[in-house]
């Protein structure tokens, strides 16, 4: 039996899983890595650790399932998106740390480009807002702050990637520079309707295109591990974007499917299938996959905050040891105090995309304590996820009741109080698969398919296995108190 090996680079942590053939996960392993916050609002991470960490599960996982480089058929990547890296062609490091896709440091460049009204053409050609999430200001500020970068770019002597590019550089040796159209889509430089960079967008942000890597379907060929880094090497043939490799892992390969991802942040995707369909909703337009080079189009809504509202209650509060602690918590609360966490800590994303809003709570009272506090900070991401599905809704038309499903992964898909709180809230079911690292899973299928290891799509969705479905239960009167709270406490957190 031949195996794949996935490596997920998120956010927070790097790691790694080996599938067998027929896609069951058989080892994994993973190593959180450092949060670098220079300033207020600004998020970095160092690229030499990541990499190192990369390395590191990689062989660990595969030692796990006691296996060397001839039993791998290929290696498929995952990513955060949007996290930016620069580096140096010749020696293959960093010129600065990776600015995340968190980052909001570029808030007034965007604003700038707003003013002068370039939006509507930005929008046009990548279905993408001028927000400082994407990675076309993050690579401006590196060019404009370390000294001679911009020269050096011009010259051709630098080199731009999202995390996926930086680490098929490494792991080929630089031979390969490359990413795939679900990471290039989310640079506010690719043009979604061609698949190619678009040199008017090149031109505003001021970026040389020297800089960029070719653009590759998701299931392809991105080089070889050099035999140095497991003893021979391994064909590289899979890579999505997190948000886009969950939403393949979860087989919402039919337009109209959905799905939402709860890491550091939290991600829905809907299926539009050959349609990019624009946004009256201020959601974005994305590519969700692209095979054989047909390109596959989603609306994402992009929350900024889901997991990391329990990281806040564990690292920052000290409330709590660890996540698992949130749901026990949070079904002892008292059911009598209605408190809000609006969990804006770097700006609001869809459907809002206030770079400037702050977290608050509301309603809080002298009893308000630790068990409060975890039910606010759990129902606040169903909250975002409801405000992101009506505006879905309103861009897609309302879906058919075979498609009011939504499916779930990520780390908090795995507290039943969540997810029995967000089926509540959002009036929908609930769907939670067998695998829930489907991000991972995603990245196995795409390499696994790109060397015939694996079947094609609509085969593919045959094998999804439903592990427990959450189904609304709350009084619809009840519902719509609660939602008018949230919407209250969202209004008072919003810039005026």
């Amino acid at each position: 039996m031949r195996y794949l090996l996935a490596i997920d680079q998120g956010t927070t942590s790097s790691r790694a899983i080996v599938f067998s053939a027929d896609l069951t996960p058989v080892a994994s392993a993973q190593k959180e890595f450092t949060q670098h916050f220079p300033a207020a609002g600004w998020v970095e991470h160092d690229v030499e650790e990541i990499w190192t960490g990369v390395l590191d599960v990689s062989r660990e996982a595969l030692a796990k399932a006691a296996l060397e480089a001839k039993d791998v058929a290929a290696i498929g990547i995952t990513n955060q998106r949007e996290t930016t890296v620069v580096w140096d062609r010749t020696t293959g490091r960093a010129l600065h740390k990776a600015i995340v896709w968190q980052d909001r440091r570029t808030a007034e460049r965007c604003q700038a480009l707003k003013a002068a009204g370039h939006e509507p053409l930005i929008a046009a050609r990548t279905g993408l807002l001028l927000d400082p999430y994407f990675s076309a200001t993050k690579i401006g500020f590196i060019l404009d702050t370390v000294p001679g970068a911009r020269e050096r770019a011009q010259r051709g002597e630098l080199a731009f990637g999202t995390i996926d590019s930086f680490l098929i550089w490494q792991f080929t040796g630089g031979k390969i520079h490359t990413t795939d159209a679900t990471n290039a889509a989310r640079t506010l430089l690719c043009n979604i309707h061609t698949g190619q960079w678009d040199d008017e967008l090149l031109a505003l942000f001021d970026i040389p295109k020297s800089m960029m890597p070719d653009i590759r379907d998701c299931a392809s060929d991105f080089g070889t591990t050099l035999p140095e880094f497991f003893g021979a090497g391994i064909p590289l043939r899979g890579v999505a974007g997190d948000q886009q490799a969950a939403t393949i892992g979860q087989a919402c390969f039919e337009p109209g499917m959905m799905k939402s991802t709860y890491g550091t942040g939290c991600f829905a995707l809907l299926n539009t299938g050959d349609t990019a369909i624009a946004s009256s909703n201020r959601l974005l337009t994305t590519i969700a996959y692209q095979l054989d080079g047909k390109r596959t189009f989603a609306l994402e809504g992009s929350i900024f905050v889901a997991g990391a509202a329990v990281q806040w209650l564990r690292d920052g509060l000290k409330l709590i040891s660890q996540a698992s602690e949130t749901g026990p918590l949070a079904d002892a609360a008292d059911p009598a105090q209605s408190v809000y966490l609006v969990p804006a800590f770097v700006g609001l994303g869809a459907p809002h995309w206030d770079s400037a809003a702050r977290g608050a709570l509301f309603g809080l009272t002298r009893n308000t304590g630790p068990r409060e506090f975890a039910k606010a900070a759990l129902e606040s991401v169903c909250y975002q996820t409801l405000d992101l599905m009506e505006a879905m809704r309103m861009d897609w038309g309302s879906p058919p009741a075979s498609r009011s499903i939504l499916r779930v992964d990520g780390g908090m898909a795995a507290s039943d109080w969540t997810m029995q709180r967000l089926a509540d809230l959002i009036d929908a079911d609930v769907d939670r698969p067998m695998i829930t690292e489907t991000t991972a899973l995603g990245a196995a299928y795409l390499a696994g398919l790109a060397v015939g290891l694996c079947p094609a799509p609509k085969e593919f969705m045959t094998s999804w296995r439903l592990d427990k479905r959450f189904s609304p239960q709350m009084p619809p009167a009840q519902r719509t108190v609660q939602i008018a709270g949230w919407r209250d406490a969202v209004r008072r957190t919003l810039t005026p």
